[in-house]
């Protein structure tokens, strides 16, 4: 019987994502839990059902990524967003900035970001890159349809702005959309963009391995400009981020003071 190294062999073979690079406990549990549901006898045959039927292998990648996200999370965190972060990158950078919203899932925060950037800048001014390794939830991050959950810590004058009501949803403002560029990309093994002011990577982190981890920081320096900034999740603050070219100039906001 093949066991779960077989597995993760030929899940890379088929996707590109290491499942190494996970915390093992964690992912195994999620992913025997998928088999058990869809009723496969094993890794073997769900390993073939995942090659030959495109449903199944697209519900295994949303399945394993995770997926928690909301407009504006962590509001204190944005508030030194605006009040110091940017006006700090715009006068270093000029407002002509390069933002990176990485692992975005469904799209909260990028377009949380194109919203408080709206208070500088014209919305045809503002671009943002946007990346998730889930097709499907870039997808629905393109769609821009939320349920009134996810946008309870939008600002009302941002909600009235840029959202319109759907029913019981909310749907976000064309203008906004045009704002971010949705694309595929694996942290951990597709290259990185160059030259960014900020990179936004929250709340991610937490579920890889460490040494995954200082792998992605040290290519994060190398993607950052000199002096940029990176904002980091509520439970992923750096220790040491000497060790990766940074300095911590707020909690959870870093700035690069040196090349790696």
């Amino acid at each position: 019987m093949k066991d779960y190294e077989w597995f993760k062999t030929e899940v890379f073979k088929l996707s590109t994502i290491d499942l190494n690079a996970y915390k093992e406990r964690q992912m195994k549990r999620r992913i025997d839990s998928l088999i058990a549901k869809n009723g496969y006898s094993g890794y073997e045959t769900y390993a073939r059902a995942l090659t030959d039927d495109k449903d199944k292998y697209d519900e295994f990648i949303n399945y394993l990524t995770i997926n928690v996200s909301e407009f504006f999370r962590n509001t204190s965190q944005w508030d030194v967003l605006e009040k110091e972060v940017f006006p700090y990158l715009f006068e270093r950078f000029s407002k002509d900035i390069n933002l990176w919203s990485a692992a975005c899932s469904t799209g909260d925060e990028p377009y949380s970001l194109a919203m408080v950037l709206s208070k500088f800048l014209p919305l045809n001014k503002i671009k943002i890159l946007a990346t998730d390794i889930d097709k499907q939830i870039l997808a629905k991050a393109q769609m821009g349809l939320y349920n009134d959950k996810s946008v309870l810590g939008v600002p009302n004058d941002f909600k009235s702005k840029y959202f319109q009501e759907v029913g019981k949803s909310f749907k976000v403002s064309d203008e906004i959309k045009k704002t971010i560029n949705f694309k595929q990309h694996n942290m951990l093994k597709d290259p990185y963009p160059r030259n960014l002011d900020l990179i936004v990577c929250r709340n991610v982190l937490i579920y890889f391995t460490e040494e995954a981890k200082d792998d992605i920081y040290v290519k994060f320096n190398q993607a950052l400009k000199k002096d940029g900034i990176l904002f980091v999740g509520s439970t992923e603050q750096l220790i040491q981020p000497q060790r990766y070219g940074f300095e911590a100039i707020r909690s959870f906001f870093y700035k690069k003071i040196s090349d790696l």
